[in-house]
């Protein structure tokens, strides 16, 4: 049976679509944290770059992005995010035809569909089960009707079965393991075979190609974009590219629109699928989903003689600055904990260490 399930913790929300104990879709929200994707801006054009086939822009916030197509400089234009921030790039931007929003400044002119909403879109038959009260007033109007309120909203397969998204590792049916490596220009996806001789009666040939479904809904739970280059497990480089149709198969029905380009000539399968919401890995590992992170195991932790008190977390500066910037999960944390959360900027903090007194 199919189900939403949704797991709130201060200032983010983990949303889960399982087909009995099989995880099928996953996206992270986080209102506090907008990406930016599917806004709408009124930008003001700050350098052509006729030979990157766009120009730089100027946001309202002062953060820049790329604006495909032919613009003059100093010019306001009306824009669509196409593409959140990611593997070091800021916003890309698409321009809206029509008639020019009021104002003479840039400014937002409106928010796109949140993570959220985009899951209920393509599950519509599907109840949004939360598990905590706070959450529901983050819901949009037009989705209240579909919520169900549950005890729990992951269980512990479920829970692992998330946790394991933020792994570069996964196992795949008949033995194959899947390691991913994002690099600034690629993902690589090695697929390995540890214990061949155990496969009884199956070649390399036919135990890729059964492990490709698995493939494809790790690179869509994952949200892998642009290009990828899967290195088959154990099949003669002659008969790599015949592996190309099947991919391709598993491939279809991703709403990012992966495309199967064929072999390379070293027998890497190369797939192209579309940029729009930051990798999973990326989201996890920035400053915020750090922050947020940390907030989540605290209170995972927590014991009733430990609320209350001067609950106090030290983390590195960029991670605490993007906590200070999301007030609403420091006020949420604050009712759960029981007691105001004190943030305390450690420079000599990588971000992927914090330390907590209760």
């Amino acid at each position: 049976m199919r189900e939403c399930r949704i797991a709130w913790s201060p200032g983010e929300a983990r949303i889960a679509v399982c087909d009995d104990d099989e995880l099928i879709d996953f996206a992270l929200w986080r209102p506090g944290m907008p990406d930016g994707y599917g806004d709408t801006h009124l930008v003001r054009v700050q350098k052509a770059a006729p030979a990157m086939g766009g120009a730089f822009v100027t946001l309202a916030d002062q953060s820049s992005g790329f604006l495909t197509g032919t613009h003059q400089e100093g010019t306001l234009v009306s824009a669509r995010v196409t593409r959140s921030a990611q593997n070091g790039k800021g916003l890309r931007l698409k321009p809206l035809s029509g008639d020019l929003p009021e104002g003479d400044a840039p400014r937002l002119i409106s928010r796109g569909p949140s993570p959220l909403e985009e899951i209920a879109a393509r599950y519509p038959e599907l109840p949004l089960c939360c598990d905590a009260p706070a959450f529901m007033a983050l819901i949009p109007s037009s989705l209240r009707s579909r919520v169900e309120r549950v005890s729990m909203a992951f269980d512990a397969v479920l829970e692992e079965s998330c946790e394991e998204l933020a792994t570069p590792l996964a196992t795949l049916p008949n033995g194959l393991r899947a390691t991913f490596t994002p690099t600034p220009a690629l993902t690589a996806i090695d697929l390995d075979d540890p214990a061949p001789d155990q496969r009884r009666q199956m070649d390399g040939f036919t135990a890729n190609r059964n492990g490709f479904v698995a493939l494809a809904r790790e690179i869509r739970l994952r949200n892998l974009s642009g290009a990828i280059l899967i290195d088959p497990a154990g099949v003669p480089l002659r008969k790599r590219p015949a592996l190309g149709s099947f991919l391709a198969d598993a491939l279809a029905g991703d709403p990012m629109q992966p495309k199967m380009l064929g072999a390379t000539a070293l027998g890497l399968l190369e797939v192209v699928r579309t940029r729009g919401r930051a990798p999973l890995h990326e989201i996890l590992s920035n400053p915020g989903g750090r922050g947020l992170a940390a907030l989540r195991q605290i209170l995972r932790d927590k014991s009733d003689k430990r609320a209350g008190g001067t609950p106090m977390l030290r983390a590195s500066m960029s991670v605490v600055r993007a906590l200070e910037s999301d007030q609403d999960t420091i006020t949420q944390f604050a009712l759960e904990w029981g007691a105001p959360l004190t943030l305390t900027m450690m420079p000599d903090y990588p971000d992927a260490y914090w330390s907590f007194t209760p």
